[in-house]
């Protein structure tokens, strides 16, 4: 593929293989839909394989690579979670290797795709769903209903009312605090989103800008940076699953 500049080559791999009026807010993007579905496929079909080998006697490959996993994601939800519930260590599971198997698909080549997807005449192929705000966004929101679910079913309607309104400074501010407790539950998912969209984004970007350097100097750079980005993809999704602990086990404190 040829471009005409380096501005036509950055927006070319950072833009979206989208459904509708890019402007909508209506608009589907595929290309994060399809990478997404895709990973979370690929993480049931590994488990799956993996449960139905699964052995009492030398465990294969496999079965060491998944109860590694999980056995990492259980101690974590046994040091942080301090409630009952029997969702919490599969949600963050899922949430880890899902996450994790999104982010480590920056590592692929970087033009393949874009380059596949021009060959079948599409204009847009972006293939790291968590550098699409969407997506991380989407998942916040579905951690954040979790979150006000367990504090309105444990503390009951009546506690959360309290919680939201007496909480930090008493009855005779409880406007305050009602602002206060809004803004404290908003930032949970804002927080979520935005810390995990914006060091996938930011790494996408270096990627692109490292890609239209000359190729002696690529390969001096891509390699380390490539490495140092295995660490930055495994940490975020480590640090989604571990915060998304967190909120849940204050949503079960009932004081």
């Amino acid at each position: 593929m040829e471009y005409e500049s380096a501005g036509e080559y950055i927006k070319h791999h950072l833009g979206h293989l989208t459904l509708g009026n890019p402007e909508s807010f209506w608009s589907i993007h595929m290309d994060t839909m399809f990478f997404s579905i895709a990973m979370g496929g690929l993480f049931l079909f590994i488990f799956m394989q993996a449960a139905k080998r699964v052995t009492q006697g030398v465990p294969g490959n496999m079965q060491n690579f998944v109860e590694i996993i999980v056995g990492f994601v259980d101690q974590q939800v046994k040091d942080t979670f301090h409630g009952r519930s029997n969702l919490i260590a599969p949600l963050a599971l899922t949430l880890f290797v899902w996450i994790f198997l999104m982010n480590i698909l920056k590592l692929l080549p970087y033009d393949l795709f874009p380059y596949l997807a021009h060959i079948v005449g599409l204009d847009y192929m972006r293939i790291n769903p968590t550098s699409d705000i969407n997506a991380t966004f989407g998942m916040s929101l579905a951690v954040f209903g979790l979150i006000i679910y367990y504090s309105i079913h444990i503390k009951g309607g009546a506690g959360f009312a309290k919680e939201m309104l007496l909480h930090p400074f008493g009855k005779w501010l409880m406007p305050f605090n009602l602002v206060l407790k809004v803004v404290e539950e908003i930032a949970k998912p804002v927080s979520l989103s935005l810390r995990l969209f914006g060091n996938m984004y930011a790494g996408g970007l270096i990627f692109t800008l490292i890609a239209l350097l000359p190729w002696y100097i690529q390969w001096s750079l891509g390699l380390p940076w490539s490495l140092f980005k295995l660490l930055i993809i495994t940490l975020q999704a480590f640090i989604f699953m571990v915060l998304t602990i967190v909120y849940l086990s204050m949503a079960h404190e009932d004081h």
